[in-house]
This record gives C-alpha cells, sequence and structure tokens, in this order.
C-alpha cells in the first residue's frame, strides 16, 4: 500500500516508515509530494486535528493520505497540554522551551500526581467517503528530570517504569508506544476491511 504521511516531522516519518515498512507499506512524506502545502490545526480533539490533516493532503494530491495527531496529555495539569502539546511554549515548536515548560509547571507535584498518558490519533484517507480511524495511548509518568539521549518532543521525560522514551531503542519505544499501538490498531482495521 502507498500513502502521503501528512507530516514535516523527521522524526515522525521515521517511526512511521519503522512501523510500517516490515508490513509492505510504502509512505511518501508530504515533503516529497507536498512541501508547501500548510494544514491549520484547528481541531479541538487529536482526532479531528488528524482528520484535517490527511483530508488537506489528499485534497492537495487526490492520492491516499495518513495523518496523525498526538500528544502529551498530564492528569496534574488537567490534561494539558493536549492537542497543543508541540506548540506548548510556543509557535517556535521547540522540544527544549516545551519540555522546560513542563518540568517548570510539574515542580511542586509529588510522584503518585505525575501520571500521564501519550496520546496518538491516526486517519486514513482513501477518498471522502472512505475514512478510517483509530486512536491508541500510552500510560506513563512524568519525571522529575530529562532521561535519554534519544526520542523527540517529551520523551525524555515520559517515563514507563524505570525507563524514559528516550532512554529505549526504536523498536522498544514502538512495541509500547501510543503510535506504535495505534499503527497496529489501523493494521488490523485495514486488514479485516481487506484493504491490505
Amino acid at each position: 500500500m502507498k500513502l502521503i504521511l501528512a507530516t514535516k516531522n523527521r522524526h515522525k516519518v521515521e517511526e512511521f516508515q519503522r512501523i510500517l515498512s516490515p508490513l509492505g507499506w510504502q509512505l511518501l512524506p508530504q515533503d516529497a509530494v507536498c512541501p508547501e502545502l500548510k494544514i491549520e490545526e484547528t481541531g479541538a480533539t487529536f482526532a479531528e486535528n488528524a482528520r484535517l490533516k490527511a483530508l488537506g493532503i489528499y485534497r492537495a494530491t487526490g492520492l491516499p493520505a495518513i495523518a496523525d495527531d498526538s500528544g502529551l496529555c498530564v492528569d496534574a495539569l488537567g490534561g494539558a497540554p493536549g492537542v497543543y502539546s508541540a506548540r506548548y511554549a510556543g509557535e517556535q515548536h521547540d522540544s527544549a522551551a516545551n519540555n522546560a515548560k513542563l518540568l517548570q509547571a510539574m515542580q511542586n507535584i509529588p510522584q503518585e500526581q505525575r501520571t500521564a498518558r501519550f496520546v496518538c490519533s491516526i486517519c486514513v484517507v482513501f477518498s471522502p467517503q472512505d475514512i478510517v480511524t483509530c486512536e491508541d495511548c500510552c500510560e506513563g509518568t512524568i519525571a522529575h528530570r530529562l532521561h535519554g539521549e534519544n526520542g523527540f518532543g517529551y520523551d525524555p521525560l515520559f517515563m514507563v517504569g524505570e525507563k524514559s522514551f528516550a532512554e529505549l531503542s526504536g523498536s522498544q519505544k514502538d512495541a509500547i508506544s501510543h503510535r506504535g499501538r495505534a499503527l497496529q490498531a489501523l493494521y488490523a482495521l485495514l486488514r479485516d476491511r481487506k484493504k491490505i
């Protein structure tokens, strides 16, 4: 299956390719097809934003498109940063600034109240009448400091057990992450519908 991936985030491209390529899927990054296209993420939920992005790519190219919207939801912060995860510290989309703001917001929160989850919603548009969606999450806690050198975004602060996402290898993260789980669920949905 060939799909256009609606993201300009090279880390997401790598994760999608790592998870979907062994399944025989071919992903064309957005930059290779319509690099100038910018889609405003105006949805109130991850699912709405994923749908906006996938539909935007489909309408611009006429080709099947896949998009995800994902983010970190921290219980002690009322679910923030949520859909604003990428721009939590401002529109510059800077991971270091986002992590610094999160650490500041969490500095007086005790360990037992530092629960959080990464959420990933995925949308595939084959046509405006044929749209497939799925969503999954990964539960964890927010660390008191950065851990690890791998991953991206909030990975150094998101702990699953004794390790952060940034301390895991790509394959280890894919096996438990919100995006890995959502993509496996998507694969099962499409297999059952005989799309693959």
